[in-house]
């Protein structure tokens, strides 16, 4: 995949990286005098990662998946079966 593309090669690719991007999945540095100044990506990566630095970013939310993860490895959970039929599944 196209790790890095300078800039001025980009100005001029620029409607063809979508293409490239979906074939080849992940993000094109777009540098200048061969410093990364600009990331390119396919949308849902961009959602993605901002997803994740909220999740991240939310304390409580954090403290609940670690949690979760704990009481996992603890071997406190409901097997799926129970759940489904107390919900009526």
């Amino acid at each position: 995949m196209l790790k890095e593309i300078p800039i001025t090669a980009a100005r001029h690719e620029l409607t063809s990286l979508p293409e490239r991007l979906a074939k080849e999945p992940g993000a094109v540095a777009v540098t200048r005098r061969g410093k990364p100044v600009l990331a390119i990506m396919p949308w849902e990566l961009y959602e993605s990662i901002v997803e994740t630095l909220e999740i991240m970013g939310d304390p409580e939310l954090m403290a609940a998946i670690r949690q979760g993860i704990k009481d996992i490895e603890e071997g406190k959970t409901i097997p799926w079966e129970t759940v489904k039929a107390e919900l009526g599944l």
